[in-house]
C-alpha cells in the first residue's frame, strides 16, 4: 500500500565539484530507500553547504515545507547530513517538534540516536514547555491586572479578525495607552495583546506609546 508523501534531504559539505557526485548519488540511493518503505511521492531537497551552519537553502526550504504539508517522514543517508554540532540538535529538535521520523540509509530504519542527544533532546523538550507555561502565565497575569483594573477586552477589541466588517488595527494604539494607564509595562502589554492574537513586541508597543505621547503634547 502506497503511503503518505516523504522528503528527502541531502547534503555535501562543500560546492566543490567532486562532491556532486556524492549529492547525486545521495539522491539515487534515498529515492530508492524511500521507496521500499512504499513512499512513492517524495520532495528532495540538496545543500552544498557546511553542517556546522543552519543558513542552509535547502535545510529551510525543506523545514517550511514539511511543516506546511504536515510531512512526518524524513530521510538522509546519516543524521549528519541534518547538521553538525549544534546545528544538527537544533535540526533534530525541530523535526521532534514537528513529530516526524527520521530514517538513515545508516541506520536501516529510524535514526537511532545515542544517549547524550537522546537526553539532550528530552532537555530541550521540557525546558520549550516550561517556557511556554511561563510565557502563557505572563498573558493571563496581565490580563488578570487589566481586568481587575476596567479593561474589557471583548469591547476594545471587538473589531479583531473583521467581526462586523472592519478592518482591526494593526497596532491596536488606544489599547496600549489604556493598559499602560492602567500600570502595566510595556512587556507586559505586548504579551496581553499578543495573547488576543495580536502580535506585537515590547519594542513597538513602547515606540507607539512615545508616538502617542508626543503627539498630544504638541
Amino acid at each position: 500500500m502506497t503511503k503518505t508523501k516523504a522528503v528527502i534531504y541531502c547534503r555535501v559539505s562543500t560546492e566543490k565539484s567532486a562532491q556532486e557526485t556524492s549529492l547525486l548519488r545521495q539522491k539515487e540511493e534515498l529515492t530508492k530507500y524511500a521507496g521500499a518503505f512504499g513512499f512513492k511521492e517524495v520532495e528532495i531537497f540538496m545543500d552544498q553547504h557546511s553542517g556546522y551552519d543552519v543558513e542552509r537553502d535547502g535545510l529551510l526550504d525543506m523545514l517550511d515545507y514539511m511543516r506546511e504539508n504536515k510531512i512526518k517522514s524524513l530521510f538522509v543517508q546519516d543524521e549528519t547530513r541534518l547538521g553538525r554540532g549544534n546545528a544538527r540538535m537544533a535540526v533534530l529538535h525541530l523535526l521532534q517538534k514537528y513529530e516526524a521520523t527520521v530514517y538513515t540509509l545508516n541506520d536501516a530504519g529510524p535514526v537511532v540516536l545515542n544517549e547524550m542527544d537522546t537526553m539532550l533532546l528530552e532537555i530541550l523538550a521540557v525546558v520549550e514547555e516550561y517556557q511556554r507555561r511561563m510565557h502563557n502565565a505572563k498573558i493571563r497575569r496581565g490580563m488578570r491586572r487589566a481586568v481587575e483594573n476596567g479593561y474589557q477586552p471583548q469591547n476594545n477589541l471587538k473589531n479583531r479578525g473583521n467581526i462586523e466588517g472592519r478592518e482591526r488595527k494593526d497596532v491596536p494604539v488606544e489599547e496600549i495607552v489604556q493598559l499602560r494607564q492602567k500600570g502595566l509595562t510595556f512587556a507586559e502589554i505586548a504579551t496581553t495583546i499578543s495573547g488576543l492574537g495580536i502580535p506585537i513586541s515590547k519594542a513597538t508597543v513602547h515606540r507607539r506609546y512615545i508616538e502617542y505621547m508626543e503627539h498630544f503634547e504638541d
